[in-house]
């Protein structure tokens, strides 16, 4: 039982991937080439090319800067040189990032042209450190945007928060609700918003009978919002009345803030079914449909409705479902098959998905362009592999509408997902977990000699053994380590939260000369496992690399919203041409404050002394030569 529940939870899973790849599907790009997607404004929005915040500046906080005295001086007094108040943003002239930079007398809201209803909405944000600002769905129901950096208990007011309403008569007051955590970024850093929202709905005679709901809100890639209702408008909207459709609305008086990559899709409900299911039923181990298709079967039937419940064995077996599919409208409509076993799936004698393995399963699509209509369907479904349990599922969508189930509920739960997921916490002293880790999410990628450090103050980071090198960083929960640990498992972690991804491969390196690549694999490298510091119960890295001794730390500091790596050589020797990469991405900035925005703004690096930008292979890279026996740098993200 323990093998099938976590084979189907895989499934599972996947079919949640392949699900929100869907939704992105046919998404609208809002052109940030000029204001024209705009209602007139104060002048406080404009469209720039780039924009770089200074993350120490703190926009609601600084003093104004005492002016500078003018005409001549008393006899004997020293002129006094009052320098400029730093500015918190800079921007370039171009194309494609919408920027507010408000002040006393320009500090309009920002109100799109077009309307909407129900709507999946994806753009990036950028704020100053302290601003505020929020996003109002159909101009009434606001997320807010705030830097919640480093906040350890989200509110409503931090960012992705679903703000409140100041109401004080009795029906008519709306507390907010709070992000289920806080993974937001440092100031200045790009973060992702992702919503699905879902409109207020309303009967003939304009009487609601649904309220609006964020069915989802995913912040930097974690769902921090699950099917919220929001009963009434919160506070601030543009008008406090609902409706069917309203406008986007930005909020422009209370600090600066950019966007970029704004993308929505306007969606309606879907009305495609299913009729006239019959269901051959037949008995055997069959490796393909050929083996059944034309045999005599052991039952057969209709059924009101698509469902695997048509046997009382679970496995050896195959049936073939006939029936017909109406689609209301002429459109491409894309079919999504979830299913044990092998399968085969036609539309109208096209065949959308064909797995011919008994022991196969998961979620497959295909997509048909259909007139209205009624189409005839044909599934051919079998099974030869016990540990799974009998699942058909089937859903159908356009672009522009939400997914519709034809199958029984029982045929395919949603969210069936049995296997109780393995959480690592940490406790009062750092927790270690060796495992393997897919970088970047990405199979390809997998790191097989890494540890997992968690700290007690939700500060965590991933260490690649096998290459000496920092790989990841991430604030909030520890590990999900249920593809490691259930059942025979894979030997992979799965991180908690808005996982930073670094770089791979061997940081230190002796080099020929200053712009040459660093090795792509460690060969010349050799780990030597770690000790465990007793007085922090954080380890310490150890490993040889062409006769240095070297000694590897990480660890928090800034009331744990960054990680220092602290790298340490023996007996250093008088060899030149050591070098140490500290960062590697599609662009590398330098700024005032000694720091470095990574990849496109993505996250911070700030090294102990000067680093070099150099591009090798097409990739910028954050180098410094190692001329002492230590180095030092931090990241902030």
């Amino acid at each position: 039982m323990y093998l099938r529940t976590n084979i189907f939870a895989a499934f599972t899973m996947l079919s949640c991937s392949v699900a929100f790849a869907q939704q992105r599907d046919g998404m609208e790009t809002l052109k940030l080439d000029d204001m024209s997607a705009f209602k007139t404004q104060a002048g406080n929005w404009q469209i720039v090319g780039d924009v770089v915040i200074d993350r120490t500046v703190d926009v609601h906080h600084e003093d104004a800067a005492p002016a500078a005295e003018t005409g001549k001086k008393k006899k004997g007094k020293k002129e006094e040189v009052v320098a400029a108040a730093p500015q918190a943003v800079r921007f370039t002239a171009g194309k494609g990032i919408l920027l507010n930079l408000n002040d006393n007398t320009k500090k309009d809201n920002l109100v799109t042209n077009f309307e909407h209803g129900d709507i999946e909405l994806s753009l990036e944000v950028m704020l100053p450190k302290g601003s505020n600002s929020g996003l109002y769905l159909q101009g009434r129901y606001e997320v807010q945007l705030f830097d919640s950096w480093g906040a350890k208990s989200a509110k409503y007011s931090d960012i992705g928060g679903i703000y409140r309403n100041w109401e004080n008569e009795p029906g008519k007051i709306y507390l907010g609700k709070a992000p289920l955590s806080n993974p937001s970024k440092a100031p200045g850093l790009w973060q992702t918003l992702k919503i699905s929202f879902r409109a207020p709905k309303f009967d003939t005679n304009g009487k609601k009978i649904a309220n609006a709901r964020f069915v989802s809100v995913e912040l930097n890639g974690v769902k921090i919002h699950d099917n919220v209702e929001v009963p009434l408008p919160t506070g601030g909207p543009v008008e406090n009345n609902e409706t069917a459709k309203g406008p986007i609305m930005i909020q422009g008086d209370h600090g600066a803030v950019a966007f970029r990559n704004v993308r929505y899709k306007l969606m309606k409900e879907g009305a495609a079914a299913v009729s006239d299911v019959a269901f051959k039923a037949y008995k055997g181990n069959f490796k393909a449909v050929s083996e059944f298709a034309t045999a005599k079967p052991v039952k057969t039937g209709t059924s009101p409705s698509l469902t695997c419940d048509v046997l009382d064995d679970e496995n050896g077996y195959g049936i073939v479902y006939t029936g017909k599919v109406t689609v209301p409208t002429d459109g491409k409509y894309t079919f999504r098959l979830g299913y044990t076993g092998g399968v085969v799936f036609t539309v109208n004698d096209e065949t959308l998905v064909d797995v011919q393995r008994p022991d196969a399963g998961g979620w497959n699509e295909g997509s048909v362009t259909l007139k209205a209509g009624s189409y005839p369907f044909v599934i051919a479904n079998f099974k030869d592999a016990s540990w799974m349990p009998p699942r058909l599922g089937l859903t159908v969508q356009t672009d522009g509408t939400y997914p519709v189930t034809l199958n029984a509920y029982n045929s395919f739960p949603p969210d069936d997902e049995p296997t109780t997921p393995i959480l690592i916490a940490v406790g009062s002293q750092p927790k270690l977990l060796r495992a393997f880790i897919n970088f970047d999410g990405r199979r390809s990628k997998r790191l097989t000699h890494t540890i997992g450090v968690g700290e007690p103050g939700g500060i965590n980071y991933v260490y690649d053994l096998g290459s000496g090198n920092l790989a990841a960083v991430w604030r909030g929960d520890f590990v999900d380590a249920t593809p490691m640990w259930h059942d025979r498992g894979d030997g992979s972690f799965r991180p908690l939260g808005a996982v930073q991804y670094l770089f791979i491969g061997q940081p230190l390196a002796f080099l020929p000369n200053a712009n040459d690549a660093f090795p792509e694999t460690a060969n010349e490298y050799r780990s030597k496992g770690y000790t465990v510091d007793p007085a922090t119960g954080r380890p310490v890295f150890k490993f040889l690399y062409k006769g240095l001794e070297v000694s590897d730390k990480v660890y928090p500091e800034d009331n744990e919203r960054i990680l220092t790596h602290e790298v340490t050589i023996k007996d250093r020797g008088t060899q030149t041409g050591l070098y140490y990469k500290l960062a590697e991405g599609s662009s590398i900035l330098s700024l005032p404050d000694g720091s470095y925005a990574i990849d496109d703004k993505q996250y911070y690096v700030k090294p102990t002394g000067q680093a070099t930008i150099r591009e090798v292979g097409g990739k910028k890279e954050l180098v410094v030569p190692v001329t002492g026996n230590t180095v030092k740098y931090s990241v902030i993200w």
